[in-house]
C-alpha cells in the first residue's frame, strides 16, 4: 500500500492566486519535492498536520513568482557597483554624485557608470564642459538611464579621437557645438566609437554584478527572467560565461532564458555561432534553469533622442515637421530574411521595437517567417511598443506575436512630456502603449522592466498598468481609459505571460499541482486594494522550488 503524500511546506491562512482563476481564494498551499502538491483546502488542511514546515500567511497573498520578460541583470549589477546615477533627478545632484565618486575612487583610470536622467538637462543633452569642471584629468563615460546615449568629457573625446571632422555613424548621432566639435552627448551607435578605448567590465566584475542583480531581483519577487541581450553587445563584455560560471558554482538561483545579441554588422554569418551556443547550453544545462534559445534584434532607437523609427516625421522645437523619421537599424527586407532564417532554425526572436514604424517592420518580418516556415512554435515577441499604429494592433494576435510590455513607462512623466510628446504628431499620446487594445484583440501579453533603464519592481509597473498614472499620481492618466489593464491581466502578464515566452509555461507561471513551487508572498491581498494604492504593496518572501530565497527584513521600509 502506498503511503499518503507528505508536504515539505504548507502555507496556511492566506489568499492563494493560482493563475487559473481571475481572483485568489482564501486557504493554503502545500509543497512537496519543490513542486506544488495541492491548493485544495481540505487536502491542504490534512497535509498541514504532518508538514515539515508550516507558514502562517496571516492574510497575505501568495502568487506565482514574477518573471521579467526584458531585463539586463549583469549590466544592472555592474552599474550598481560603479558610478550609479539612477537615484538622481536634477543636474546638480547628478554632477555632485559624479564628483563624489571620482574623488572617492582616485585610482580609477576611467570614471564609468550610468543612470543619468535626460530630463535633468536641457534638451536631454548635457555638455562635456560640465564634466570637465569636476573631472578634468581623467576620461568620463556615463550612459544615460535608457542606455541609448552617453555623456563624456573632453578627455574621453580626446582619447577616442573624436573631433569636428568625425562623421556620425549610420546608426547614431554625435551632438555638436556650433563649430561642429562634439558637445559631449552621444546617441545610439555613436557610443561604439569609444569601444576601443574605454575599459570593459572584467569577468570578476561581471560575476559580482550578476549576483548583486539576482539578489535585488529576488527581493522584487522575480523567480525567472529573459536577459534581453547576452553575448557581446554595445561595448559590454560577453555575459554567457558569467551565467555559465554561476551555473557551475551553484549560485544561479533563478531561471534564465538568454536572448543572444544580433550584431548589426555581422549579417547571417553569425547564425552558425548563435545556434552552436544555443545547442551547447541545451546540452550542458537544465533548460528549465538556463537556455539560450532566443535572439535579440534591436530594430530602432528611442523617441527621446529621435532615433525611434516612426511612420511620421518628428517635429522641431517650433512644432514644424522635420525630415527625420528615426532610424531603422536594419533594412526591412534584410531583417525579414534573417528573422525567417532564425525562425526556421527554431530560434525565438525578441525584438526591440519602440516606434510605430519599427513595430510594423518587426511584424512584417514575423509574417514573412510564418509564411515561409509555417508555425514553428517559437513564440516571437516585441518589446517596448511605445507607439503602435491602430492597424497594427490586431496583427499581434493574427501572427501569434506577444506584446512584451514595460508598463511602468505608460504614464505621463517628465521625460515623456518634455522630450517626446512635443516632437510627435498631434494625438500621439492616444497611441502610446496601447495595452488595452492589444489585450482586447487577443494578443498575448508578457511584462518586463528593462532594468536598469527603470525600476525592476513589478508591483510599481502593475500599478501603472492598472491606473495609467505613476505612483505619485500628480499627472493625468496617459491616453484613453480603455488602455488600462485589469489587475488580473497585469499580474498574468508578469507571471504566466512571461512564462510562456520563456517556454516555461508547463512548469511555472501558475500555482497548480505539479508546477514548480516558484512563488512570491506579498504583504497584502492586491485584489482588496484601492487600485490607486497598488504601488504600496511589498514582497515579503520569494521561494524557488519550495525553498525560501528571500525574506524581507522587518526594518525594510513599508
Amino acid at each position: 500500500m502506498s503511503s499518503a503524500p507528505h508536504a515539505d511546506v504548507v502555507f496556511e491562512n492566506g489568499w492563494i492566486y493560482t493563475g487559473a482563476a481571475s481572483e485568489p481564494s482564501y486557504g493554503g498551499l502545500a509543497i512537496a519535492g519543490g513542486r506544488v502538491l495541492s491548493t485544495e483546502p481540505a487536502e491542504v488542511a490534512r497535509l498541514a498536520a504532518t508538514a515539515t514546515e508550516r507558514v502562517d500567511l496571516e492574510g497575505r497573498l501568495v502568487i506565482p513568482g514574477f518573471q521579467d520578460a526584458h531585463v539586463h541583470p549583469v549590466m544592472a549589477g555592474v552599474e550598481l557597483l560603479s558610478c550609479d546615477l539612477s537615484a538622481y533627478d536634477t543636474a546638480g545632484d547628478t554632477l555632485a554624485a559624479i564628483q563624489h565618486y571620482a574623488e572617492t575612487h582616485p585610482d580609477l583610470e576611467w570614471i564609468l557608470g550610468a543612470g543619468w536622467s535626460m530630463d535633468a538637462f536641457p534638451g536631454g543633452t548635457p555638455t562635456r564642459q560640465a564634466l570637465d569642471e569636476i573631472v578634468p584629468d581623467r576620461p568620463v563615460f556615463l550612459e544615460n538611464r535608457d542606455h541609448h546615449g552617453a555623456w563624456v568629457n573632453s578627455r574621453a573625446l580626446e582619447l577616442a579621437g573624436l573631433d569636428s571632422e568625425t562623421a556620425d555613424p549610420a546608426d547614431g548621432r554625435i551632438e555638436r557645438e556650433p563649430d561642429g566639435a562634439p558637445s559631449g552627448t552621444l546617441h545610439e551607435g555613436a557610443m561604439s566609437l569609444f569601444d576601443g578605448v574605454r575599459p570593459r567590465a572584467t569577468a570578476e566584475q561581471a560575476y559580482a554584478g550578476l549576483l548583486a542583480a539576482q539578489a535585488h531581483l529576488l527581493s522584487c519577487g522575480i523567480t525567472a527572467w529573459q536577459d534581453a541581450a547576452v553575448g557581446e553587445f554595445m561595448g559590454s563584455p560577453d555575459t554567457v560565461p558569467t551565467y555559465q560560471r554561476a551555473l557551475r558554482e551553484g549560485t544561479l538561483r533563478v531561471r534564465v532564458r538568454g536572448a543572444q545579441w544580433w550584431n548589426r554588422e555581422a549579417g547571417e554569418a553569425q547564425l552558425e555561432t548563435i545556434l552552436a551556443r544555443r545547442d551547447e547550453a541545451a546540452a550542458s544545462a537544465d533548460p528549465a534553469r538556463f537556455s539560450l534559445g532566443s535572439v535579440k534584434v534591436m530594430v530602432d532607437g528611442v523617441a527621446e533622442n529621435f532615433t525611434a523609427a516612426m511612420h511620421e516625421c518628428y517635429r522641431d522645437h517650433h512644432g514644424h515637421p522635420t525630415d527625420n523619421r528615426g532610424i531603422s537599424f536594419f533594412d526591412p527586407n534584410e531583417m525579414a530574411d534573417f528573422v525567417t532564417a532564425l525562425d526556421g532554425a527554431g530560434v525565438q526572436v525578441h525584438f526591440h521595437a519602440l516606434g510605430d514604424r519599427a513595430v510594423t517592420e518587426a511584424l512584417d518580418a514575423v509574417e514573412r517567417a510564418l509564411a515561409t516556415n509555417g508555425q514553428m512554435g517559437n513564440r516571437h515577441h516585441l518589446a517596448h511598443l511605445q507607439v503602435v499604429r491602430p492597424e497594427d494592433v490586431p496583427r499581434f494576435a493574427a501572427l501569434g506575436a506577444t506584446a512584451n510590455i514595460q508598463a511602468l513607462w505608460a504614464c505621463h512623466e517628465e521625460q515623456l512630456d518634455t522630450l517626446t510628446l512635443p516632437f510627435l504628431t498631434d494625438g500621439a499620446d492616444q497611441h502610446h502603449y496601447p495595452f488595452g487594445d492589444l489585450a482586447a484583440v487577443g494578443a498575448g501579453l508578457a511584462a518586463g522592466s528593462d532594468w536598469p533603464v527603470s525600476s525592476a519592481d513589478p508591483l510599481q509597473a502593475i500599478h501603472v498598468a492598472v491606473n495609467r498614472v505613476s505612483a505619485d499620481g500628480e499627472r493625468p492618466p496617459l491616453g484613453d481609459p480603455r488602455q488600462k489593464l485589469t489587475l488580473t491581466q497585469a499580474l498574468n502578464a508578469y507571471t504566466q505571460g512571461t512564462a510562456r515566452i520563456n517556454h516555461l509555461d508547463q512548469v511555472t507561471g501558475w500555482l497548480l499541482p505539479g508546477y514548480f513551487a516558484d512563488l512570491a508572498i506579498l504583504d497584502r491581498n492586491l485584489f482588496d486594494q484601492d487600485p490607486a494604492r497598488l504601488h504600496e504593496a511589498r514582497v515579503d518572501e520569494t521561494w524557488i522550488e519550495g525553498e525560501r530565497v528571500y525574506r524581507r527584513s522587518p526594518s525594510t521600509p513599508q
